[in-house]
């Protein structure tokens, strides 16, 4: 009677079980009564560190490893002053700047910092780096520039710590761009700042800034600012830069009280009008906000351009949803009009700032319409050139350029230039050759000629 394969399989298993079957593989069986073999295959020790969980010690990251700014100095170029960089700095003055493993990743607690740079140092650049934290300032005395760009700081602090609200009190110029700070309130602590930036950082609200009446420059882009608040600006009476592109705003406003402001920047922002301008109709000479949402109706209104601005000679509003050069045709100051990717199609709708080409002392010189629908009419360059005679240039060429040739602008206009040129010189050499060699021949036609006959010829 035949047995099952499964039935058949555990038997076997117990038999082998029982010693009474040799065991399978191996290279043969072995004697039932034989002694038993104990020995076994012993795998080789693994090191611990191979999961990176034994004792070996681990490589930390570049972040978590202390390297304090005289670390750096002394192992790398820092950013080329190399080791000859003395401490404390004989001119006051403290400049690192990071590369490809060079980093600083702390400032230096206590009065490590102040030790060995010296209470009077006045200019401290610790810019690209990995410092996560502002530390070891409470000290210096006449700090006036600090700079600690592109770093991983979170917080404003120690700005007011020291002696007489030093070192804030002392500071003039505060570049804390390309971090991660969200809270600009401490900025209150520097009383006599004249340039503020706190660009490319995640500040949703503008604070601080109202008892800082030495600000000159002030620089809040690529943050998550929504509002421009009237509590905050109004205060700043000398300022004279104001950028905020890159933002969430909806609307220009609090600037009401700031009567020498010159330029400003609410590029890629929110907004679909421009107003509250009034201010700095005699001041504003640079405006720019391109990327926004700004029809003809919202560039016209009454607070905003169609105000008669005496300097202003700068305008971008490329990238809005304008349909003609209408909202500008007044600006009498107007040097510079970049109008690019908007919606202007004819030539009837460029015609309205003819004017300020043609007019007695007019500087209209550059204009850019690229990415409009007329910038695709026939003889663009011409008409254009016509039509604004004060211009020098049209997009990104100047008049008379490559592109009155029909070669384009930018690098391919660059490189069709190149080519244009080396055929020019090619031609020239083989113009050149070809004269050298009728010139050779010529002087041994001559030559033959020239030769006396001898005797045993007829």
């Amino acid at each position: 009677m035949s047995i099952p394969p499964s039935e058949g399989r555990d038997k076997q298993a117990a038999a082998a079980a029982d010693g009474q079957l040799p065991s399978q593989g191996g290279g043969g069986g072995r004697d039932p009564g034989g002694p038993v073999d104990d020995r076994r295959v012993t795998p080789p020790e693994l090191p611990m560190g191979w999961t990176q969980m034994g004792p070996q010690a681990v490589e930390p990251a570049p972040a978590d490893r202390v390297f304090y700014p005289w670390d750096v100095v002394e192992q790398g170029d820092a950013g080329g002053q190399g080791a000859a960089l003395e401490f404390p700095p004989p001119d006051g003055e403290l400049v690192v700047v990071g590369t490809a493993g060079q980093k600083v990743t702390r400032m230096g607690s206590g009065d490590m910092l102040v030790n060995r740079c010296g209470a009077d140092l006045r200019k401290l650049v610790l810019r690209s780096h990995l410092i996560t934290k502002m530390d070891g300032l409470v000290g210096f005395q006449r700090l006036e520039l600090l700079e600690l760009y592109d770093n991983q700081i979170e917080v404003l602090e120690c700005l007011g710590g020291g002696e007489d609200g030093k070192p804030g009190v002392t500071l003039r110029v505060l570049d804390m761009s390309y971090n991660v700070i969200r809270d600009m309130e401490p900025v209150n602590l520097c009383p006599n700042l004249e340039e503020l930036f706190l660009a490319n950082n995640k500040i949703k609200v503008i604070s601080g800034l109202k008892h800082l009446k030495k600000l000159r420059k002030v620089d809040l882009g690529a943050n998550r600012i929504r509002v421009m608040p009237e509590e905050e600006l109004s205060g700043l009476e000398n300022l004279e830069e104001l950028w905020l592109g890159k933002n969430k705003i909806e609307s220009i406003d609090g600037i009401s009280n700031l009567t020498k402001l010159r330029r400003l920047d609410v590029q890629s922002n929110r907004l679909t009008k421009v107003e509250n301008l009034t201010a700095q109709i005699d001041t504003l000479e640079e405006l720019y906000l391109s990327h926004n949402g700004i029809n003809d109706e919202g560039a016209s209104c009454e607070t905003g351009l169609a105000l008669s601005f005496t300097k202003l000679n700068t305008i971008d509003m490329g990238r809005n949803r304008l349909k003609s050069t209408k909202p500008f045709a007044h600006l009498l100051a107007l040097e510079e009009l970049w109008l690019s990717g908007n919606g202007i199609t004819t030539f009837e709708d460029v015609e309205h700032i003819s004017v300020l080409g043609t007019r007695h002392g007019a500087c209209l010189e550059g204009i850019y319409l690229e990415m409009n629908p007329v910038a695709n009419e026939f003889e663009y360059r011409k008409t254009l050139a016509d039509m604004i005679p004060s211009l020098k240039q049209i997009d990104a060429d100047m008049i008379g350029g490559n592109a009155a040739h029909g070669i384009p602008g930018g690098d391919a206009g660059r490189q069709q230039s190149m080519v244009a040129r080396l055929r020019e010189l090619q031609d020239a050499a083989i113009i050149r050759a070809r004269q050298q060699s009728e010139e050779q021949q010529q002087d041994e036609q001559q030559n033959g000629e020239a030769e006396p006959k001898t005797a045993s010829e007829p």
